[in-house]
């Protein structure tokens, strides 16, 4: 594992948004009407002895406490920076517990027999919250929000997170974690949708980085890299994705098209008149799939691109058979030129181009929602018998510096790892061994060093540690760091609004058809991109349109869509 891509997993948090993802994460919580009676219901006989030993600053007991991980994950409690942690600041001890396979079921059978035993840590779900209220086994937190004194890092939380989380009756269930400490001016996140071209084709063909500034200019070098050759004397594919990731998103965003949520079952923009534009009725969805079938058609698209896996596109851009990339180059594979010190292999000439401007676009449309909210719940069972211990640690992991997840993965500065020249500059490690373990590849050496706790803590754009790490060896690693910050200014990325967020109604028509919309999705792109002439492709338009509306019923969920955004607009403004 490279220092560079251990964090990835920092990115799904962050990010997850595809086509027509409806996922929980990340979004604006709360739960139906139900969870939230249920919450009432609770909020009294969770206000149990353990708070009241908290507030009376109850601290005789042993300053540790369990943590249960809601992922899998390779536990050592024995780590290096959990010793620090138990030794020094904040003078906690902390046990991991992880969960094995899957997380609901553990959850459930969990709560169903008398529950965890001090603190559990899930990414935001509305499931969990749900069944975290309904357990009657954790303990409200909302007047630990408010005792600065006690509790800085706490109080630090922006109001807007804590007040989307309260129920009817003012009760907080969980300690939001993995936030942006500013939301007004979020981290962008690793953002890596987008054009890439080998710039070696690119000289071979007598083009340069200018002449792709438009899609005319792409189609342009398609045509040409058809003609080249890569080194076993095969003609190259001039453009592939990965359709199975959902890859065509970058060139629907070209065209003017969003992709993306924050947590909500469909992309949507907002309009100059107010209304919202939901994706399939976009004009330009039709005409980026329109550009896609003419490029197959003429052989300019890899006929393989709607039915290879992950591999096999990975191998196809390794071995140098690909000219053009569109899509997250992440599916193409980081690695190959992370391990790069010079122009060895192909994956060297890889590099990112701007967005090409597509006839009558004046704006690309939203590929990543950057949503600052929450994207952890830390919930606190109400029989522990140490909730100052885990308050007290979930306060210094909430410290609001720039560098606090930095901190919170690795220790403080001056330990493990310290800056360079200044603070909030370039870092590097300092203890050899710890770096060693750390960089090993090996699941139980990493382990050995930390818990990977950033998840406990929150984030921000003003310093960001995997931007910043001074390794320059092999220089290939400094190619995926350009590219993420590159892309991020490209205009794909928006900060999320509150129609990003629309979720399905528990019992409502989105619940009952949203699955059925995704096949519709996944069927009609194909067969829109390999339809055999124009004639062809207008029948499939057609045919996708018909399909919508009596398969996934399209006037229904929009009619749903906008109720549900004026309730929860309504919600929100009390």
């Amino acid at each position: 594992m490279t220092m560079l891509t251990a964090r990835k997993s920092m990115a799904a948090l962050v990010l997850g948004l595809t086509a027509c993802s409806s996922g929980n994460g990340g979004g604006i919580s709360g739960g139906s009407a139900a969870d939230n009676a249920a919450a009432g219901q609770n909020g009294t006989k969770t206000n149990s002895s353990a708070g009241d030993a908290a507030d009376a600053g109850d601290s005789a007991g042993p300053k540790t406490f369990k943590l249960w991980l809601g992922w899998t994950a390779t536990i050592n409690n024995d780590s290096m920076v959990q010793k620090y942690w138990r030794e020094h600041d904040p003078g906690i001890d902390v046990q991991l517990e992880s969960t094995q396979g899957d997380a609901m079921t553990a959850l459930n059978l969990k709560l169903n027999t008398g529950g965890f035993d001090d603190a559990a840590l899930f990414g935001r779900s509305d499931i969990v919250n749900s069944s975290m209220i309904r357990s009657g086994d954790i303990l409200p937190m909302e007047k630990y929000f408010d005792m600065p004194d006690k509790y800085p890092g706490l109080a630090s939380i922006p109001k807007q997170y804590l007040d989307a989380m309260k129920d009817k009756d003012g009760h907080i269930w969980s300690i939001p974690t993995w936030f942006d400490q500013n939301p007004s001016d979020p981290w962008p996140g690793w953002a890596s949708l987008g054009w890439f071209v080998r710039t070696d084709v690119l000289e071979n063909t007598g083009m340069t980085k200018d002449d792709l500034k438009t899609i005319d200019g792409i189609e342009k070098f398609l045509r040409a890299a058809a003609k080249q050759k890569d080194a076993s004397g095969k003609a190259l594919i001039p453009l592939s994705f990965l359709s199975d990731a959902n890859d065509e998103n970058v060139i629907l965003s070209t065209f003017g098209v969003s992709t993306a949520t924050a947590g909500g079952v469909i992309p949507v923009e907002k309009k100059d008149d107010g209304s919202y534009e939901f994706i399939y009725d976009n004009p330009q969805y039709k005409a980026a799939y329109q550009w896609m079938n003419k490029m197959y058609r003429d052989g300019l698209i890899d006929p393989e691109a709607i039915t290879d896996k992950s591999e096999r596109y990975k191998e196809k851009t390794k071995s140098g058979r690909i000219a053009m990339n569109a899509g997250g180059f992440f599916n193409m594979d980081a690695h190959i030129w992370e391990i790069l010190d010079g122009p060895t292999e192909p994956a060297w000439y890889i590099d990112t181009i701007p967005y090409p401007q597509a006839p009558g676009v004046s704006k690309i449309g939203a590929n990543q929602i950057v949503n600052p909210y929450p994207g952890n719940d830390l919930y606190i069972s109400k029989n522990t018998k140490d909730l100052d211990a885990i308050l007290k640690f979930v306060d210094y992991m909430l410290t609001p510096k720039p560098e606090q997840q930095q901190i919170a993965n690795e220790g403080p500065p001056g330990v493990f790892w310290d800056w360079v020249d200044k603070p909030l500059g370039l870092w590097k490690f300092i203890d050899s061994n710890y770096q060693q373990l750390h960089d090993s590849g090996d699941a139980a050496k990493i382990a050995s060093t930390n818990p990977a706790l950033y998840g406990l803590s929150s984030y921000s754009n003003e310093w960001y540690p995997w931007w910043n790490y001074a390794l320059t060896e092999p220089k290939g690693r400094q190619k995926t760091i350009d590219f993420t910050q590159a892309i991020g200014k490209m205009g794909g990325i928006r900060v999320a609004q509150p129609y990003d967020m629309v979720k399905a109604k528990p019992g409502g028509q989105w619940e009952k058809y949203l699955p059925e919309l995704e096949n519709v999705r996944k069927e009609f792109k194909a067969k829109l991109i390999m339809a055999k002439d124009d004639k062809g492709f207008e029948a499939a338009w057609n045919d996708f349109q018909s399909a919508l509306e009596k398969r996934a019923h399209w006037s229904d969920l929009k009619t749903e869509w906008n109720a549900t955004l004026q309730e929860q607009t309504a919600a929100a403004n009390g």
